[in-house]
Parts: structure tokens; C-alpha cells; sequence
């Protein structure tokens, strides 16, 4: 299992549910739209984001210090910004 952390508008935020660390990068877009539209990421309130917003976003997977999985949704640029 992995925890998710979304980095949009220049805000970054954990998802406080754990997820499977094998998914590939077009399902945790996918999640990650969904879960934003439902209201369940603190800090990113935001129903009307559109199906293509983490489009062209990289998925980055590191193993942490504890021996879990973190799994970072991000622009591809700095800063959180397109």
C-alpha cells in the first residue's frame, strides 16, 4: 500500500487512503480526479476540475525511511503550476 500525495494549483496535500503502490500512472490520475470531485482531499475542494487536468502530470514512486511507499501526482514543472 501507498500514500497518494496531488500537487495542483500549487498546493500540495496527502490522500489519506491507502492505495495499491502497482497502480499504473493513468489510474491514480484517474483517482486522483475522482477523489478531488468528491471532496475527500483536504485542501483541493475543487468538483468542477476537468478530466484532463492531471493529463500531462508525472507520477513519482519512493520508498520511505519506514519501508513504506509514497506516490506524488505532479506537474511537470516547479512549483505545482502549468
Amino acid at each position: 500500500m501507498a500514500i497518494l500525495n496531488i500537487t495542483y494549483q500549487g498546493v500540495s496535500v496527502d490522500y489519506s487512503r491507502d492505495l495499491d503502490e502497482n497502480l499504473s500512472d493513468a489510474d491514480i490520475r484517474r483517482i486522483a480526479i475522482e477523489v478531488i470531485r468528491a471532496g475527500e482531499v483536504p485542501s483541493l475542494n475543487l468538483q468542477e476540475v476537468g478530466d484532463r487536468a492531471f493529463m500531462y502530470f508525472v507520477v513519482d514512486r519512493f520508498d520511505t525511511p519506514e519501508g513504506g511507499k509514497r506516490l506524488y501526482l505532479r506537474p511537470k514543472v516547479p512549483f505545482g503550476v502549468i
